[in-house]
């Protein structure tokens, strides 16, 4: 997937008919033909990264992709400093070029992956999925898609889950002892700072649950979570593309920046948490995680007892309001960001306090 003598091309710009050549060719994409012309567009709502969808025409008829998508870094620099400093952009392109080639998740082929770890500079090739239609975050999602998006997520836990040899996989988690002591110190004037950009527009509950979360940051992230897995870290909505054509794909998981190893829980509690209006998810949640364990037993993780799945269900609520303050501070800010960001938090917030998950810090 990578070409050490081509250049990282991280701008739609460097796109050019003669890298794509040289990029797809380097990844055995081309059968010898050569891209003559690119036609570019914007697509996705990401705020981390920008993406662009390539139309590629050819100097022959091919059997290579018509169209790709290209993911390359934010041309806003502070949601590039983000992503730099949390090494977003290292993981996704690692995982494309590591752990994605061997899961049976359902995710884009990558075409090419490159990346310099430095200074950011990176970019992805990836399988057009269309007509796959991304998910909407804040139209959220009915309990029968969530059964499905759930169902995903099981090949991506069961298929790693308890694995020891992911502790050797440096990318995937870094220094976990620092990375938790640096958000313990970092996630107080975080949410100090949502409260005050956003004072006029928090719900009640937002209030109370961030009161009770980032008093006692610490224990919580510093509290033993449970078995360990791959996880996704943003599993929603906006991250997943369902294809409504009949034999298509179910659904396909996107966005690997946050890729890391944690408890799946986690995953879970964070997409129903986010994915589902509070009155649905009130009245599905017990179904559904119910449904995600028992496919785990399935997938051959049998030693994971309901009682403890529950528990760090309970315990991952947390996990949706986290990233609700946080992203909201440290990405670039947008109208539809603020909206989804508030709404994230509404959500997460009401999930924590009706599971009382305040007991499981």
């Amino acid at each position: 997937m990578t070409g050490p003598t081509i250049p990282i091309a991280d701008s739609a710009e460097d796109l050019t008919p003669s890298w794509l050549t040289a990029a797809l060719s380097a990844s055995r994409v081309l059968d010898g033909a050569r891209v003559v012309d690119a036609e570019c567009q914007p697509i996705g709502t990401g705020q981390m990264c920008d993406c662009v969808r390539l139309d590629l025409h050819y100097d022959r008829a091919t059997d290579a992709p018509k169209t790709i998508v290209a993911k390359l870094p934010a041309a806003d620099e502070t949601s590039r400093a983000t992503a730099k400093a949390l090494r977003s952009y290292e993981n996704e392109v690692r995982f494309y070029q590591q752990l994605a080639p061997e899961l049976p998740i359902r995710t884009p082929q990558a075409y090419y992956a490159d990346i310099e770890v430095e200074s950011a500079s990176f970019v992805l090739l990836l399988e057009d999925l269309a007509p796959a239609q991304q998910g909407d975050q804040l139209l959220g999602c009915s309990p029968g898609q969530a059964q499905i998006a759930l169902q995903e997520l099981v090949k991506l836990h069961a298929s790693r889950w308890g694995d020891p040899t992911l502790a050797d996989i440096e990318w995937l988690h870094g220094d976990k002892a620092a990375n938790q002591q640096f958000l313990a110190s970092l996630l107080p004037g975080l949410w100090e700072g949502f409260r005050d950009r956003y004072a006029t527009d928090l719900s009640v509950a937002v209030t109370q649950a961030g009161s009770v979360l980032f008093s006692d940051i610490e224990a919580y992230l510093l509290a033993d979570p449970g078995p360990s897995t791959v996880v996704h870290g943003d599993y929603r909505l906006d991250n997943l593309l369902f294809d409504p054509t009949p034999g298509g794909v179910p659904v396909a998981v996107v966005d690997w920046q946050l890729c890391t190893d944690g408890p799946g829980m986690n995953d879970v509690a964070y997409f129903i948490g986010a994915g589902l209006g509070v009155d649905q998810r009130r009245s599905a949640e017990a179904d559904l995680v119910h449904g995600y364990h028992t496919a785990l037993a399935s997938a051959g993780v049998t030693d994971y007892a309901w009682d403890q799945c529950w528990q760090e269900y309970r315990r991952g609520t947390w996990s949706g309001l986290i990233m609700a303050v946080a992203a909201s501070m440290l990405v670039e800010r947008t109208t539809r960001g603020d909206q989804m960001f508030l709404t994230m938090a509404d959500r997460h917030s009401r999930h924590a306090l009706d599971l009382d998950a305040a007991e499981v810090i």
